[in-house]
């Protein structure tokens, strides 16, 4: 029993022993960790002026080689590329050299010049985010004395500083309106100055209808015009603002908090900054290709449901109701789906970015601020201390730690906008490229450039001909004549390729009127496409007089909006028919002419503003149409099936009219009542064949009335071959 009574003593004593000794080991190490610190922070102390010089001289090195990098990339987009003949189109919207050099054409046009209006509000603007930066560091101090001589239980400094800070807010207040104002009025001007430059090249020079018509790569541009070119003004105008705020910001809380916490616990922040922000620019899924497809499948959608309005009767009399439903859902549930990828992906994106903006890089900031605190517990820093008086040290150190801390929120949150920025730079990408390709197409149009997909014939013919000049490719010449109009060996080519009439000439003088006859898709309206200039010459010699002295009249006249005199005069207005000496009375004998005098008393007089489309009848238009040919005289008319809804006996008036009005008359009719209001005839054969001859309409009426019995005879006659061998069969 003692045995096992000293056993038991003996093993606590050990146990005691060895407690002991490790004690004194920890606590020795312990020691000789807080001396190493306090070494380090006493050799920091002494040459801290060099540590902080070197941490400068590193930042420098960085800013100057991210320069290099820079102008490097400047320099590289200007080179030419390389596949500039290129027209596939590119992966999507990036930030590489492509995207600066469409922000340099775009912000070329939105801000025109150092002297215009619109620079002078960006200087503005920027002025506003200055002093709202001032604003907001003076604010973040008085918060810090506020709160300061709320520990230090001091009233009166307390009162004072919430009278400062309410006086704060008035100009404060007044600069995020100015602010909100500034840039809804950039963002108006942006798109002012870049819907007007738009609009210069989209409707000149027919360039609206050869987008549409003559080149594949734009199918929507009313859609680009109208939505696309909004959306990158507010982009454009609230990025300067989200991007300059929170640069401006970061610099100037970065100085403010260098003052306070030291160069280098603010070039430690920085570090893990750079290495966070690196990681999510890795992680970003690429937002600008998907901003760039979401826009061109919303064109589609929207492309769409333009076509259902414009052939609603068509398809409404074929009961395609069904099939254009599963053609706008199967485009919408396309769109759905990729609204939905871009949805998804941000969850991930914005959990990871929140993270680390708001929580990680808050952490790093409490730990710069509590950092000056702790030191002071050191063995170097207590002597120091305790020469200031408690309460002192403790209002310092909570109007330091608030100031500081506001000012590291402030600054998480500037550079956290600045990683939200991220973002909208590459939605801004995205806007940024459309609207670039609609002005390259535009320019590629204007000077005769078409990129069209060739189909059916023409692209066997195409792939056939090997190394064969493309016709699509080659131009004839266009000469201004003073009064005739001549075809010489000129192609009939439809933009597509397809060659109808190898080389069509003929000769047209003032007086010659012209019939136009042949089977459909001969080539007889794309010869009058090529006449008024809708489509390029593509070989052979143009004569023409000035498009002024060429005037088009459709089946189906064009009703612009406007008032009834519109309707007569267009496309004049009403000062310039005042300035060709022609009145509201000349007009109403226009219209006597056509047998319509009554519409200006039956639709409420020549200033009564109606949908003309809809409360016209197609006799009434076309009857329009007629009006506005004697209106503006010109040297020569097509007239495209342009009588079919009106009876002959007005057909007759009409026509004869403008003869004696000495116009021309190029016309494309089957009727024969129209053959004696013209001496000349080009007929097609439909084959790639043409006859152009002189017309002697009697004769060519008897012709036909000959033609027309002998069909008839010859139809009896195997009628009657097929009775006989019925009979003979029976018979036998």
């Amino acid at each position: 029993m003692v045995a096992a009574v000293n056993a038991d003593l003996f093993v606590g004593a050990v146990v005691d022993r060895i407690q002991d000794v490790l004690y004194k080991r920890v606590h020795n190490f312990k020691r000789q960790q807080l001396a190493v610190l306090t070494r380090a922070v006493v050799l920091y102390a002494r040459h801290q002026k060099a540590v902080q010089r070197s941490i400068i001289a590193l930042v420098c090195v960085g800013l100057i080689d991210r320069l290099r990098r820079v102008v490097k990339l400047a320099k590289s987009k200007r080179q030419p590329n390389k596949d500039a003949n290129d027209t596939g189109p590119r992966r999507g919207a990036q930030l590489d050299k492509q995207f600066f050099e469409n922000m340099r054409r775009l912000v070329a046009i939105v801000i025109p010049g150092l002297l215009s209006k619109e620079f002078g509000m960006l200087v503005a603007h920027t002025v506003l985010l200055v002093v709202r930066t001032f604003l907001s560091v003076a604010v973040a101090a008085l918060d810090g004395q506020i709160v300061s001589s709320l520990v230090r239980l001091r009233g009166r400094e307390f009162l004072l500083g919430i009278a400062k800070w309410m006086g704060m807010a008035v100009p404060a207040t007044l600069t995020n309106s100015l602010l909100g104002y500034v840039q809804t009025m950039l963002a108006i001007r942006f798109r002012q100055n870049l819907t007007e430059h738009v609009h210069t090249k989209y409707l000149a020079n027919n360039t609206y209808y050869s987008v549409g018509n003559l080149d594949d790569r734009i199918k929507n541009a009313d859609q680009l015009i109208a939505v696309d070119v909004a959306k990158f003004a507010n982009s454009l105008a609230e990025i300067y603002s989200n991007l300059a705020k929170p640069t401006l910001d970061a610099f100037v809380y970065n100085v403010q908090l260098a003052r306070s916490l030291g160069v280098e616990s603010l070039f430690g922040i920085m570090v893990i900054i750079q290495m966070s922000m690196g990681m999510l620019r890795v992680l970003a899924p690429p937002f600008g290709q998907l901003v760039a497809q979401e826009q061109r499948l919303e064109g589609d959608f929207y492309f769409a449901h333009s076509r259902l309005i414009e052939h609603a009767e068509e398809i409404a009399l074929y009961r395609g109701h069904e099939a254009e439903k599963r053609t706008i859902t199967r485009r919408y549930m396309r769109l759905v789906r990729h609204v939905n990828r871009i949805f998804r992906l941000n969850v991930f994106y914005g959990m990871l970015e929140d993270f680390i903006v708001k929580y990680f890089w808050g952490a790093a900031g409490l730990v710069a601020c509590a950092a000056p605190v702790f030191a002071e517990r050191l063995p170097g820093a207590q002597k120091a201390v305790a020469v200031l008086q408690g309460e002192n040290i403790l209002g310092d150190r909570t109007r330091d730690f608030i100031t500081n801390r506001r000012l590291l929120l402030s600054g998480s949150d500037a550079l956290g906008r600045m990683m939200y920025s991220y973002r909208e730079i590459v939605e801004l990408a995205g806007y940024a490229e459309r609207v670039t390709d609609l002005l390259t197409v535009l320019d590629d149009v204007s000077a005769g450039n078409f990129v069209k997909t060739r189909v059916g014939k023409s692209a066997e013919k195409n792939l056939e001909s090997g190394d064969e000049p493309d016709i699509i490719a080659q131009r004839g010449q266009v000469v201004e004549s003073t009064d005739d109009v001549e075809f010489i060996d000129v192609p009939i080519v439809s933009p597509n390729g397809d060659v109808l009439v190898k080389q069509l000439s003929f000769h047209v003088k003032p007086g010659r009127h012209l019939l136009i006859v042949g089977p459909n898709g001969c080539g007889k309206s794309s010869m009058f496409r090529i006449l008024g200039g809708l489509w390029p010459v593509y070989g052979g010699t143009l004569r023409k007089p000035s498009m002024s002295q060429i005037f088009y009249i459709p089946q189906r006249p064009y009703l612009p909006i406007g008032t009834l005199r519109d309707q007569i005069i267009y496309p004049d207005t009403a000062e310039d028919m005042e300035r060709k000496g022609v009145s509201d009375a000349s007009l109403q004998a226009i219209l006597g002419v056509v047998q319509l005098g009554s519409v200006v008393e039956r639709e409420g007089g020549w200033d009564a503003v109606k949908p003309w489309r809809d409360a016209l009848s197609g006799g009434d238009k076309q009857r329009i149409a007629m009006a506005r040919l004697f209106y503006h005289r010109p040297q020569y008319a097509i007239m495209d099936e342009c009588t079919s809804a009106v009876s002959m006996d007005v057909e007759k008036i009409m026509y004869t009219h403008a003869t004696q009005l000495g116009i021309t008359l190029l016309t494309v009719s089957h009727r024969q009542s129209l053959w004696q209001y013209h001496n000349w005839i080009l007929q097609y054969d439909g084959q790639g064949g043409y006859m152009f001859s002189e017309l002697d309409p009697e004769r060519r009426i008897a012709l036909m009335e000959e033609k027309q019995e002998i069909e008839q005879e010859l139809s009896l006659i195997r009628d009657m071959e097929a009775r006989l061998n019925e009979l003979e069969a029976q018979v036998l």
